[in-house]
This record gives structure tokens, C-alpha cells and sequence, in this order.
């Protein structure tokens, strides 16, 4: 199969589009998914960087998160999948913790059953690609700040796309009672658009000096020592980025099926968007340029591979 492989840390210049990479052999709970869609995400240059060199897995690796594609072939544990079903999902289960050696950013790709979900009737499979990772780091990061309803929340980089679906969660999925997000100039109407009450360009006012208080800020940025001082009196702050001081705490997601099929109904109904930067989505020989352009920070939302061969 073609596949985009790496068997050196480094920047974008080490991927290669390889045309004879062995398709992938299945174990018993897992599926292969011809994948139809990937999506890009910052974990995934993090990781082609070395950040994880201690726990990753060996050379060479096809990177990917986040697939969208059709069931060809089932493992003799696999209860629910059926071949032709269209999934969607983040294959690796533990993102930072011995990822899989074989990515999405292939024509093939073997899953667990555990960490998918069908996809959702009414959307496309670039639009599915782009919510995994994504929709449930936001979401577990919402049920792990014991975020509920009435409660407030300020989401550090709005328009990223975690950012992006921790202000619809939160509005329309948790019931907020007030939704503040930062941006650049330019994107401050997305943020209004996708729920937020109170959008903040942060090139013309740092949001920490400000006088409102928040009882969830969720930074989705890495800008920590600023996100704990937005925090209320009895407020938390949550970080996927790394490290941050009290009153906050990070994680780091565990990808499961079960979160994506809990947001399905808000999917289906609409009222949780994808999403997407103009540029997307990028024909599978152009990896490179997108994972380029991701990593310059000036992306809005997401960006997918499609289509793949």
C-alpha cells in the first residue's frame, strides 16, 4: 500500500511517501480500515519531533491519528463491526503512551474495535475525520474540570480545533452559563459564531488582566502561568499541553468509541460544527505542505488528507 513514513526525528523533510509498505496485519479485536479520510494534529509533529522518544514506538513510523474510512476485514474477537461499516475514530488509545507504529496516513490501517465508533449518517468522511481527537480531548477535558451547567468557561485559542469544540460542548452539550474565547483579530466571529459569549483578541488585550473570573479556564494553547490567573475562587484550569501550576491539572486523552458515540446525537442534529481551515482539505501527496502549514500555527480548525488512494 502507499503510505507517508518516517525512520528519523525530525521536521517535515524526513516524511516519505513510500509505495510498497506491507498492508497492515490484524490481531483478534481489531479491524482493518481502508482509511477514505485523516486529519492532521499537533501531536502528530510533537511526535515526529521526538517530544515522546521514550515511550514511542520503533522506526519506521506512519504517522496519524485520526482516521475516517470502511471495515474490510474483522478479527475474531470483534463483536459489533461488520465489513463495509463506516467508522471513525483516533487509533491510538493512549496517545503519548506507545502509539501504534502505523498510522492513518495510509491506505490501510488496523484498529480496535474499542476506540470506534459508526459514523454519523449525516456527515461525510471529511468531515468525521476531523472530530475524533479533537471533540474528545475537549470533551474530557470538560468532564475532568467537573464542568456542568450554569457554569463558566474561558477556552485559550477558540479557533484551534480542540478549542474549537470545547466552546460548542460547552454551550450546547453542558449548558453554560457564559462562554469567553481568545483569538486573533480576524477570528473573533468564528468564536461568536460557534457559541461564544465573549470573544478576546489576544494581540490587543491579555484576557488574564481582565476583570472577569472563570470557573473552568481550558487552555488549548500551552500558556499556562496565564490560564491559572483567569481562574475563579473555586475554579480549575485544564491544560493539554503540558504541565501547568495549581489550581490546574493536565491530562492527556484516552481514546475510546464510547466518547463519540455519547456526542453523536449533537453531531447528527447539527448543533456541533467542524470546523475547517479553507486550505483543507489536502490531496494525499501534498502531506508535506499541510503538515507545514499546520505547524506555523495560523491554521483555523482542522485540516484532513483526502482523498487517499
Amino acid at each position: 500500500m502507499k503510505a507517508w513514513q518516517y525512520d528519523e526525528y525530525g521536521s517535515v523533510d524526513v516524511l516519505k511517501l513510500v509505495t510498497d509498505v506491507p498492508v497492515p496485519d490484524i490481531k483478534d479485536d481489531q479491524v482493518l480500515v481502508k482509511v477514505v479520510a485523516a486529519a492532521l494534529n499537533p501531536v502528530d509533529y510533537k511526535r515526529r519531533l521526538g517530544y515522546f522518544k521514550a515511550t514511542d514506538s520503533p522506526f519506521p513510523v506512519i504517522p496519524g491519528y485520526d482516521v475516517a474510512g470502511i471495515v474490510v476485514k474483522v478479527g475474531s474477537q470483534v463483536k459489533e463491526l461488520k465489513e463495509g461499516d463506516e467508522v471513525y475514530g483516533d487509533i491510538h488509545e493512549h496517545g503519548l503512551d506507545a502509539p501504534k507504529q502505523f498510522g492513518t496516513l495510509a491506505e490501510y490501517t488496523a484498529v480496535e474495535e474499542k476506540v470506534l465508533a459508526l459514523k454519523p449518517k449525516n456527515l461525510d468522511f471529511v468531515q468525521a475525520a476531523a472530530l475524533p481527537l479533537a471533540i474528545e480531548t475537549a470533551y474530557e477535558g470538560l468532564e475532568r474540570a467537573g464542568f456542568s451547567e450554569g457554569k463558566s468557561i474561558l477556552v485559550m485559542n477558540g479557533a484551534g480545533g480542540v478549542g474549537s469544540f470545547v466552546i460548542q460542548l460547552a454551550k450546547h452539550v453542558f449548558g453554560a452559563s457564559k462562554v469567553a474565547a481568545t483569538s486573533s483579530t480576524g477570528k473573533l466571529e468564528l468564536l461568536k459564531s460557534l457559541g461564544a459569549d465573549v470573544a478576546i483578541d489576544y494581540t490587543k488585550e491579555n484576557f488574564e488582566d481582565l476583570p472577569d473570573k472563570y470557573d473552568v479556564v481550558y487552555d488549548a494553547i500551552g500558556q499556562p502561568e496565564k490560564a491559572v490567573k483567569a481562574v475563579n475562587e473555586t475554579g480549575v484550569a485544564v491544560s493539554i499541553t503540558g504541565p501547568i501550576p495549581p489550581p490546574g491539572f493536565s491530562f492527556v486523552l484516552t481514546s475510546s468509541g464510547s466518547f463519540l458515540r455519547k456526542l453523536s446525537p449533537y453531531l447528527e442534529s447539527g448543533k456541533i460544527k467542524v470546523v475547517f481551515d479553507p486550505k483543507s482539505p489536502y490531496p494525499f501527496d501534498k502531506v508535506k505542505e499541510a503538515y507545514s502549514y499546520l505547524e506555523s500555527h495560523r491554521a483555523t480548525g482542522k485540516l484532513v488528507i483526502y482523498p487517499i488512494p
